[in-house]
């Protein structure tokens, strides 16, 4: 039986009212809110954070291979999975493989995985979803589309979730879509899209689903559908059977948005949060077609609580003060000429160094114990000379020093450049992010976070920054 044996998810800490989007184009909105992704944030940074939240808490899990699916990863030629294998450091020997063009990337990741493990029994498959999709400015999306990841580790053993079946549906309808030369997305007239795509294509996949495996909509605890909102979600499960108070999980449309490929999988997380053993889930997913799976909850469901998954994510958030700043972040707006030099960066370096830099490894003296960061031949403390074993670094620390610019001409002000002592020993400069000026303090406890820093010589620098510890 295949199934879940994790679950994570990542939302962005800053969110931006829909009546901030309002307030800059003159007109209404409803209430609301929408995460909004940081400007060193991309759709891969947000796989990493939600990737930890499903491994982490020092679990140890052998991952075989890394589906990344998403509809706005960060290079058009270049795998994204194979840069998620290196910062999660499964080892070069894993299968890496990068679904999109779709909302259904992610559910097409899931089933993927699904036929990948049955086929080779033992096998764990680490499924991330991801999205930063950006919106035309002054469109109805603009008001509705937010930013965040989910992860999933499948495997044959240990589950929490089983999944016991699927159904899937292809349409070639074109109701949203971009080309390869556009940045902002393109829809038609909602009625046309909605009753001749949307609600055609899902009642076709979900009543699939229940005449396959001779169930009806009774026989669920939860239904987790896609919708591209509230009113839509609601309409598609009374048409389905389900009642929209009991059957439906607690709607995220105006507490983060609709995350693209990542909002299906998102609320999936959502809803196995609060889900108990015994529970049956029908999930269904849209887009170029509709992928719809049923699940069950096992005993092992209590051992997932943990995470910060959705809960805890929405709890920990900052509220952008405008819209600017977002359009700042979004680079929707022209700042002018920059007083910054061009960036230039050194690809060989950074395959040289490529340990260091996405796995987070360090040195530890034989002869002393310091830990180092970056790796050097030299110690620093006792000067012996390449006697080293080769560590990695945890992911938290404390404040040593750091110095702050306000001017800095960032899209986050201000910069702080700060010294980490990282906990066990050993300590590094990074700057640091997702924070108030007000919040910086020597001694204060911080984790570490994967971003994009820039993209000096044409191609995304990610490193890794610190941040106060969210929630």
């Amino acid at each position: 039986m295949v199934g879940i044996v994790s679950y994570g998810a990542y939302v962005p800490l800053y969110r931006l009212e829909r009546k901030r989007i309002a307030e800059a184009w003159g007109g209404g909105a409803p209430a609301g809110e929408k995460a909004v992704a940081n400007d060193d944030e991309d759709s891969l940074t947000m796989g990493v954070a939600a990737a930890f939240d499903c491994l982490g808490n020092g679990e140890e899990h052998k991952i075989d291979a890394v589906f990344f699916a998403s509809t706005t990863p960060p290079y058009r030629e270049k795998q994204s999975a194979s840069i998620l294998a290196s910062v999660l450091d499964v080892g070069e020997e894993a299968l890496t493989i990068d679904f999109g063009n779709s909302l259904r990337a992610g559910t097409n990741a899931i089933m993927a995985a699904m036929s990948f493990i049955a086929g080779q029994p033992g096998k764990k498959v680490l499924v991330i979803v991801s999205d930063l999709r950006v919106p035309a400015p002054n469109s109805d999306m603009e008001l509705t589309v937010g930013d965040g990841a989910a992860a999933f580790l499948l495997g044959d053993s240990e589950l929490g979730v089983t999944l016991d079946g699927s159904y899937t549906t292809t349409s070639e309808f074109l109701d949203i879509w971009r080309r390869d030369d556009e940045r902002y997305y393109r829809t038609w007239e909602d009625r046309f899209i909605l009753q001749r795509g949307y609600f055609e294509v899902m009642s076709r996949g979900i009543s699939g689903l229940m005449k396959k495996y001779e169930l009806e909509a009774g026989n669920f605890a939860k239904a987790v559908i896609y919708a591209p909102d509230l009113r839509r979600s609601t309409e598609i499960a009374r048409q389905m059977g389900f009642d929209p108070k009991t059957q439906l999980p607690p709607p995220l449309f105006d507490s983060m948005g609709n995350t693209g490929s990542a909002f299906v999988p998102m609320m999936l997380v959502a809803a196995l949060e609060e889900a108990k053993a015994g529970d049956r889930l029908l999930l269904a997913n849209y887009g170029d077609g509709c992928d719809a799976l049923v699940l069950t909850v096992g005993e092992r469901i209590d051992g997932l609580r943990d995470r910060r998954g959705i809960k805890r994510h929405l709890a920990s958030k900052a509220m952008l003060a405008n819209y600017a700043k977002y359009a700042r972040f979004r680079q929707l707006i022209d700042l002018g000429v920059t007083l910054i030099p061009r960036v230039t960066s050194y690809l060989p370096i950074t395959w040289r160094d490529r340990k260091q830099i996405y796995g987070l490894y360090g040195h530890k003296c034989r002869r002393c114990g310091t830990v180092q960061y970056p790796m050097q031949r030299i110690c620093t403390q006792c000067q012996a000379k390449d006697d080293f074993d080769t560590i990695k670094l945890p992911r938290k620390g404390t404040l040593f020093t750091f110095s702050m610019s306000e001017r800095a001409e960032v899209a986050d002000p201000p910069w702080v450049n700060c010294i980490i002592d990282i906990e066990g020993g050993g300590r590094i400069p990074l700057g640091m992010t997702d924070r108030g000026s007000h919040e910086v303090e020597v001694g204060m406890p911080l984790e570490f976070t994967f971003r994009n820093l820039h993209a000096g010589s044409g191609y995304n620098n990610y490193f890794w920054k610190c941040r106060p510890i969210r929630a």
